[in-house]
């Protein structure tokens, strides 16, 4: 396993968002499922995915079920819920020679995943905007 993926899945265990800092490249692009264009560089990137990670880590619930890396490129298949909603996705992550996330896409399904991630992620937005974390 490369070690960029180790360490994503050290930052996705601990929750601890201060590990992206040396992982995220300064002009990362992030794609996410409910955001119409690509989010550039490290901090908002950063800062999509410390969210991402505290809407959908419900504990007990979200585990990556399969991952194909080729070079610096790797798929990552991921279930968990939001409330009831069962969340079917995949983590597309490519990242440089210097072990550098460049671009980050989140893919999801089903339409009522897309809807509950699209609520509760404005929702934690909203919540660290109002503690000075944005």
């Amino acid at each position: 396993m490369s070690s960029v993926i180790e360490t994503w899945h050290k930052i996705v265990e601990t929750l601890d968002p201060s590990l992206m800092d040396n992982l995220l490249d300064e002009d990362v692009v992030f794609h996410s499922p409910v955001v119409h264009t690509p989010q550039v560089g490290k901090r908002i990137t950063k800062l999509y995915l410390s969210a991402a990670m505290q809407v959908l880590n419900a504990p007990g619930h979200f585990t990556y079920k399969r991952e194909i890396i080729d070079g610096n490129v790797a798929v990552l298949e991921f279930e968990t819920l939001i409330g009831d909603v069962t969340v079917n996705g995949v983590d597309m992550i490519e990242w440089n020679d210097e072990g550098r996330i460049v671009d980050f896409k989140v893919m999801v399904r089903p339409l009522k995943a897309i809807n509950a991630i699209h609520q509760s992620m404005g929702n934690m937005l909203e919540s660290m905007k109002a503690k000075g974390q944005v």
